[in-house]
């Protein structure tokens, strides 16, 4: 077998479903770190209807921290939570929270491999809840 291979990208995909906004739930959350110390858990998104149901969107993130406090809120809140006042949380009582989410493709270069990649990832306020489509 013969092929040129000199016209095809190295480029790594890992997007599963299109870009654009989809009804998503969370299916697992890993709890971390970021580099300044802060909580971070690391939810991964799936798509609960249409086409694409069953597939992982995508991975977001949130970061327990004073800066990330308005993106926090505004996750939660769109997960059903009342971020009226305080909230007592743990990481499992997010499983199974659904919002529709955007995502956008989004290209990066791999520090350790030097390999371009495609992720779906989700903007700032990417978030809405059921509610705020009937408003």
């Amino acid at each position: 077998m013969r092929y040129d291979f000199s016209e095809v990208e190295d480029l790594e995909s890992f997007v599963s479903v299109p870009e654009g906004e989809h009804l998503c739930r969370v299916a697992e959350v890993r709890e971390g770190a970021t580099r300044d110390g802060s909580s971070r858990w690391s939810m991964r998104l799936e798509v609960v209807e249409g086409e694409h149901i069953g597939r992982t969107a995508g991975w977001d993130s949130l970061t327990w921290s004073e800066r990330a406090a308005h993106r926090v809120k505004h996750v939660l809140s769109a997960f059903g939570f009342d971020t009226g006042g305080t909230l007592e949380l743990t990481p499992q009582e997010l499983l199974g929270c659904e919002a529709h989410v955007v995502f956008r493709e989004e290209e990066w270069e791999d520090p350790q491999s030097g390999r371009r990649q495609i992720r779906l990832s989700v903007p700032f306020l990417g978030y809405r809840g059921s509610e705020e489509l009937s408003a």
